[in-house]
């Protein structure tokens, strides 16, 4: 693969000149910065981004190291980002964000604010939410830990919210791209060619000639099973042996590579504006889509290198 790496600022402070990436891939490039500041000077891709997928960091009590705000502080951080997507986006583009849930300090009870964040966001956007994704990760750590494991007043929380949102009813999509292998039941009733058709207590009418059809797959759900728990993957043993810190929180792969494939085409151009160890970009140059990620932190990006095979 080519590569070329370029060093810069790890914060870029001004605009109006030309941003240098980190480092291009044959599909992409990865810039150095906060996104509000990069973002200003790739002007160039306005209107030609079909896709922005992104795990912003969430609301969380706890500081992370890429950074985090909480409160009023963050919806409205999350909110100035609305009309700059829009810029980028093709008309039949989609933002695809991802939040993961939030308590409240002391309490065993759940913040609103990443709902609160997510609605603002589309309102200040005017954006269609054009459906609601859960990504569930069962292998997920016993947390909040205080109420999970010690006082046992609550179950774990094993999962994160994803909105895509888009600024038309009908953006680019085709679930024929993300069909999911058929259950031994359907598998047998499509061999069989024989099925009970008729009308249901729901007061649907099913068909047994296209029910009957092979569809090269099942019609996936709105839930993601992802456990993200790779111990092999290329990313880990190339931080490991390079002395990087892994990034706290990664994107699952699989739930990169869905909606990749749900609402774009090869050749396509793919965005994520809050990379961490850029998943999404890795993904993209996978499945022969063009992409651009930007992370303000440098061994973040440094890290990501060994998603693409370099040594």
């Amino acid at each position: 693969m080519n590569i070329s790496s370029h060093s810069i600022e790890p914060i870029i402070e001004n605009v109006g000149f030309d941003i240098k990436p980190y480092f291009t891939t044959e599909m992409g490039r990865s810039y150095l910065g906060l996104s509000e500041n990069v973002l200003k000077g790739l002007s160039e891709y306005n209107g030609k981004i079909q896709l922005i997928l992104t795990s912003p960091p969430f609301p969380l009590k706890r500081k992370k190291k890429y950074g985090n705000l909480d409160g009023e502080k963050y919806v409205n951080w999350l909110a100035n980002y609305a009309n700059i997507f829009k810029e980028f986006l093709t008309p039949d583009g989609s933002i695809v964000i991802e939040l993961g849930n939030a308590w409240n300090e002391g309490s065993p009870t759940m913040s609103t604010l990443p709902i609160e964040s997510l609605l603002n966001f589309c309102k200040v956007g005017n954006y269609r939410l054009c459906q609601e994704f859960i990504c569930y990760n069962p292998a997920r750590l016993p947390t909040p830990a205080q109420w999970v494991t010690i006082e046992r007043v609550r179950v774990k929380d094993a999962f994160t919210r994803l909105w895509w949102l888009s600024s038309t009813d009908y953006p680019k999509a085709d679930n024929r791209n993300v069909l999911v292998e058929y259950s031994k039941d359907m598998k047998k009733l499509l061999y069989n060619k024989k099925y009970n058709a008729g009308k249901r207590p729901s007061e649907h009418v099913i068909n047994d000639k296209s029910f009957l059809k092979d569809n090269r797959g099942a019609i996936a759900p709105n839930v993601i099973i992802s456990a993200n728990t790779s111990s092999c993957d290329p990313y880990l043993k190339y931080c490991k042996a390079n002395n990087i810190n892994l990034h706290p929180c990664r994107m699952s792969t699989e739930l990169a590579e869905f909606f990749i494939k749900f609402l774009t085409s090869e050749g396509d151009l793919v965005l994520d504006p809050f990379a961490g160890s850029n998943v999404v970009g890795a993904k993209s140059e996978e499945l022969k889509r063009r992409w651009i990620a930007i992370e303000a932190q440098e061994e973040y990006i440094k890290g990501s290198l060994g998603r693409f095979n370099i040594s």
